[in-house]
């Protein structure tokens, strides 16, 4: 009678862990609520566009996206394919009697290569993803019914830009080399910057100097963002964060079982932004550290990740 009972227990123990996974990993609901969608994005505000604004004394400009192409950095299967077609009836034979004549485009391309913003709905633990949601409840093969990159405001905010590389003292991190909050913090402090709620924070490497002339070498590996840098970034109140390198974690990272751990942390964990292949080469070279950082991504409709050039203004 006592066996039988303690099997009984084991039973509803084993049921109870089944039916309740959050207790095994409380990472949700989120801070902004059980219902919300948005993430760090809740952090913005017209007092911090404000704010932010006034870091613009030059008026200079800055592109953040690299062209992107056939050869641009992309991982797995993602490629780019453009196709230039003419409107009129396919011999090039002017209509009207302004004989007008036009070309149109046909791209055919994944949203995840060159420089991109990866939403909440991209990468997850289990297949939870932000604040708990299963992809069950929001995935289709025509699109994200939640996490859309369409549904997200503009980001406007601080930007700042942390040189890991000369925190590091080389010029370009080799592959692997992982940074975590004490580098990051060292890396601030070093620039006299502090990291505050709302900012858009971008690491610079040297990595992505390599991409034209050693695309194998540049997609092979990468340095990066830790999972611990992760965690701190996330808990700070940063809305993104990016990198010039494909895929802001390190890889090799130091954990040799585990594969983008910084992006669950970020993504899943905090509903933090992740923006990757950011060319801050520019900013470096004229010793840019705190600017406004604007971003209006494509409104695709259902997309998981969207290709972007985001503006720095000094």
């Amino acid at each position: 009678m006592q066996a039988s009972r303690k099997a009984q227990l084991r039973t509803l123990l084993a049921a109870l862990l089944l039916t309740t996974p959050a207790l095994a990993d409380d990472w949700y609901p989120s801070r902004h609520g059980a219902d919300d969608t948005l993430g760090a994005i809740n952090f913005l505000s017209p007092e911090i566009v404000v704010e932010a604004a006034r870091l613009v004394t030059t008026g200079k400009t800055y592109a953040l996206g690299v062209p992107t192409g056939p050869n641009s950095p992309a991982y797995g299967p993602r490629r780019y394919a453009m196709t230039v077609l003419q409107l009129d009836d396919g011999l090039g034979t002017p209509m009207a009697s302004n004989r007008i004549t036009s070309n149109d485009d046909l791209l055919q391309t994944w949203m995840g290569i060159g420089s991109q913003i990866d939403g909440l709905g991209h990468l997850g633990i289990d297949h939870r993803y932000y604040n708990g949601k299963h992809a069950s409840e929001f995935v289709t093969v025509t699109g994200l019914t939640t996490f859309s990159i369409d549904r997200l405001p503009p980001i406007v905010s601080r930007g700042v830009l942390l040189n890991m590389a000369a925190h590091f003292n080389q010029p370009v991190l080799d592959a692997g080399t992982v940074f975590n909050s004490d580098d990051i913090k060292a890396a601030a402090s070093a620039q006299n910057v502090r990291l505050k709620q709302g900012d858009v924070v971008l690491f610079h490497t040297g990595w992505l100097s390599i991409a034209d002339s050693d695309p194998a070498r540049f997609m092979a590996g990468e340095p990066g963002l830790g999972e611990d840098g992760a965690r701190y970034l996330g808990e700070l109140g940063v809305v993104a964060v990016g990198a010039d390198t494909w895929g802001l974690d390190a890889l090799p990272g130091d954990k040799a079982d585990e594969l983008f751990p910084a992006h669950q942390e970020l993504l899943a964990r905090q509903g933090v932004y992740v923006l990757e292949n950011m060319d801050t080469r520019a900013l470096v070279a004229d010793q840019v550290q705190e600017f406004l950082f604007v971003l209006g991504q494509p409104r695709f409709v259902g997309a998981v990740q969207a290709i972007i050039n985001p503006v720095a203004i000094r």
